[in-house]
């Protein structure tokens, strides 16, 4: 079973992301509220893919993935946005995303995203 962590700002996005990964199958072993906490529970928690907000305070989306990809080139994160983001998106893939997410999010999409990211 596949160990996931969720990052996001809005504790309401973190329950519905969380629910629909674990009604998936999936593990949710971490959540943090921003990048600098992403990365804390990157490294004591390990988990094999990693959900990303791209708007947090403290840390943005894109910054916690280029420090998590300094920390672990293998890590696989999958960027999530909302509408009118297309410029970090692109710079977050340019980065090492495995894929991204727009929220509104569909759960179908949300793992079928993490299945492909986990079968790179």
């Amino acid at each position: 079973m596949a160990r996931i962590m969720i990052v996001d700002d809005n504790a309401f996005m973190r329950n519905n992301l969380k629910n629909v990964l674990k009604n998936a199958g999936f593990d949710v072993v971490a959540e943090a509220a921003d990048g600098v906490e992403a990365i804390s529970n990157y490294q004591s928690e390990k988990p094999d893919l990693v959900t990303m907000d791209i708007t947090m305070p403290n840390m943005d989306g894109v910054e916690a993935l280029k420090e998590l990809k300094n920390l672990d080139p293998a890590a696989r994160v999958i960027m999530v946005s909302a509408m009118g983001q297309e410029a970090l998106v692109v710079e977050a893939i340019t980065s090492g995303a495995a894929d991204f997410v727009v929220k509104p999010f569909e759960p179908t999409r949300v793992v079928e995203a993490v299945n492909n990211a986990l079968a790179a």
